[in-house]
């Protein structure tokens, strides 16, 4: 017999607006599939992944690099935004995405651009993103510095943007925890805390992916992706788990 559960967001649900989804660092667009499409049936929205490539994440070692995926970011956000009923998208960003759509909000300058994606985007969703880290890549330091926190999460920004932070925590001793994980995470972890024994999704502790200021919330025995566990962030059956807090998500039933 199947249980029907209600939805409910925190506040009063508008017209909804497109979602665009951009993956973490090796990750295949073709792995957030899962996710978008249940997305679609959350929200009844378009939703949209970034196309980024194995190459194209390795050249984020340079600036440059940031700046290729974000330019095809801006290109999508702002098409997305024009048949927007909100005029607005809601960005996703999982693992390194989340750091890099940040940045994309800001007016810059960086590399020679001025993204502003609050313009378009007033919502940002972060899944197991490292925002700290004690060695963290002088690229995202670069993000800590300049856009500290919720940056744009202030009442006298013209274009204010909601930040949610979602982290994942998984033991280490977790049944549907991959081998992968198990031999990366207590070197992840030291790097980014300090603790080799601390708590996270497999790759990404949780204190590191909850953003100062944002809304927050851990997920247990939530995984880094699908290559760390069975259940992960974009799993259909975790996806509603953090979907239901944003206060453009309609009240649909699941089943």
């Amino acid at each position: 017999m199947s249980t029907r559960v209600r939805v409910t967001p925190q506040s009063s649900p508008g017209l909804g607006q497109p979602i665009l989804v951009l993956g973490g660092f090796l990750i295949s667009p073709e792995a957030y599939q899962p996710m978008a499409d249940t997305l679609q049936r959350l929200a009844g929205q378009t939703v949209q992944v970034v196309p980024v490539s194995k190459l194209d994440w390795l050249l984020t070692v340079f600036p440059l690099g940031w700046a290729r995926i974000l330019d095809r970011v801006a290109t999508a956000v702002q098409t997305l935004a024009a048949a927007s009923p909100t005029g607005k998208v809601t960005l996703i960003g999982h693992s390194s995405g989340g750091i890099m759509l940040r940045l994309f909000l800001a007016d810059g300058p960086f590399e020679q651009r001025r993204y502003r994606g609050r313009q378009w985007a007033d919502t940002l969703v972060m899944l197991g993103s490292p925002h700290t880290a004690l060695k963290a890549t002088p690229l995202r330091q670069l993000v800590a510095r300049q856009l500290p926190g919720a940056w744009f999460d202030r009442a006298e920004e013209s274009h204010p943007v909601r930040y949610l932070s979602v982290a994942g925590d998984v033991g280490l001793d977790d049944p549907d925890l991959t081998a992968t994980a198990r031999r990366l995470a207590p070197s992840a972890y030291r790097n980014s805390t300090g603790r080799s024994d601390d708590r996270g999704d497999g790759l990404v502790p949780v204190s590191s992916a909850l953003l100062e200021g944002s809304q927050t919330l851990v997920l247990p025995g939530v995984a880094h992706g699908g290559a760390f566990g069975r259940r992960w962030y974009g799993s259909p059956e975790v996806v509603p788990q953090w979907w239901c807090l944003l206060p453009l998500a309609p009240p649909r039933p699941l089943i």
